[in-house]
C-alpha cells in the first residue's frame, strides 16, 4: 500500500473514533471534570499496557518535559470545556464550535512554528466564525446555548495551541509514548474533580460504566493516538481542516443515539463552517506531505 495512503487511511480511522466524543460526552451526564479524569485514567492504564506489550521505549528528553506538560493542561483544558460545551447545548452546536479549531490553528501556526501566514487563512477565518455566528441564538450569555458555543470555541483555542505543541517535539518520540504521558498527567491533574463534585459512584457510575470504558479505550486511547501519529507526516494545520469532517459524523451519532436534529439555522452555519473546511483541504493537498 502507498505509505501516503496509509497514512491518510490511519488519519481517517482517527477521525471516525473520535467523533463518538460528542454523543458520549451528551450521554455520560456525569460532571465534565469527574467525566474526563475517569476517562483519562482508563485509557492511560490501556496506553501502559500497549507500550509494555510491544516494548515501546517510554523515556522522555528531560528537555521536553515542561512542554509535555504545558501541551497536556492544554489538552485537558480542552476536553474539560469541550463537555461543558455538550452539556450546555447540542452534539451538533458544540462540535461545530469545538471545530473552528482548524482555521484557529491555521492562524496560530505561522506565529508559534514561525512559518509563513498564508492571506487565505485569514478569508476562511471571517466566514468560519460567520458559521459560527449563525449557531448563536441570541447575544446574550443568559442563554445557555450561547455560552455553551463560547465555551466550545475557547476548547478549540486550547486544542489548537496543544496540537501545535506537539507538533514540535512528535517526532523525537514515540506518539503512543507522549500520549500515554499526557493522560497521566491529566489523570494526576484532575484528581481533586472526584472529591470536589457531589456525585455517587454506585448510582452516577456504575450505570455508565459501558459508555466510559468505550470513551476511554475506543475514542480517547485508540482515536487520540492514532492522531497524534499522523502528526509525523502532515502538518498540524492539514491535520485539523482534515478532521473537521467530524462534527458532521458527531452529528450523524447524536441524530442516531440521542435524537437529536440540527435546528435550520444550525445546518446554515455548518455548512459554512464546512465549505471553508473543503477549500482549505484543497488548498492543503497542494502542500507536500510525508
Amino acid at each position: 500500500m502507498n505509505k501516503k495512503f496509509s497514512h491518510f487511511i490511519e488519519l481517517g480511522l482517527a477521525i471516525l473514533v473520535m467523533s463518538s466524543s460528542g454523543t458520549l460526552g451528551r450521554y455520560i451526564e456525569l460532571p465534565p471534570p469527574v467525566t474526563i479524569w475517569m476517562r483519562c485514567v482508563i485509557a492511560t492504564v490501556a496506553l501502559y499496557i500497549v507500550l509494555r506489550l510491544w516494548k515501546i521505549n517510554i523515556r522522555i528528553l528531560q528537555e521536553n518535559f515542561w512542554l509535555l506538560f504545558i501541551s497536556a493542561v492544554f489538552l485537558g483544558l480542552h476536553w474539560v470545556t469541550y463537555f461543558f460545551s455538550l452539556h450546555l447545548s447540542t452534539v451538533a452546536i458544540g462540535m461545530l464550535s469545538l471545530f473552528t479549531y482548524p482555521v484557529i490553528t491555521a492562524l496560530l501556526e505561522p506565529f508559534m512554528l514561525r512559518t509563513k501566514l498564508q492571506p487565505g487563512s485569514l478569508v476562511l477565518a471571517v466566514f468560519a466564525f460567520a458559521g459560527v455566528a449563525l449557531l448563536v441564538p441570541e447575544l446574550s450569555f443568559d442563554n445557555h446555548y450561547t455560552v455553551g458555543i463560547a465555551i466550545g470555541i475557547s476548547s478549540a483555542l486550547f486544542y489548537s495551541i496543544r496540537n501545535i505543541l506537539m507538533k514540535k517535539k512528535v517526532g523525537e518520540h514515540s506518539g503512543i509514548a507522549l500520549m500515554y504521558y499526557q493522560l497521566l498527567i491529566i489523570s494526576i491533574l484532575l484528581l481533586p474533580a472526584i472529591f470536589i463534585y457531589d456525585f455517587s459512584w454506585e448510582l452516577d457510575v456504575m450505570p455508565r460504566w459501558q459508555p466510559l470504558l468505550i470513551l476511554g479505550l475506543f475514542t480517547t486511547a485508540t482515536g487520540h493516538t492514532l492522531f497524534v501519529l499522523s502528526f509525523r507526516h502532515f502538518t498540524i494545520s492539514t491535520v485539523s481542516i482534515i478532521s473537521a469532517i467530524t462534527p458532521l459524523l458527531g452529528t450523524m451519532l447524536g441524530f442516531i443515539f440521542l435524537d437529536e436534529v440540527p435546528a435550520g439555522k444550525t445546518v446554515i452555519g455548518g455548512l459554512l463552517i464546512f465549505l471553508t473546511v473543503i477549500v482549505e483541504s484543497i488548498r492543503s493537498a497542494k502542500q507536500k506531505v510525508g
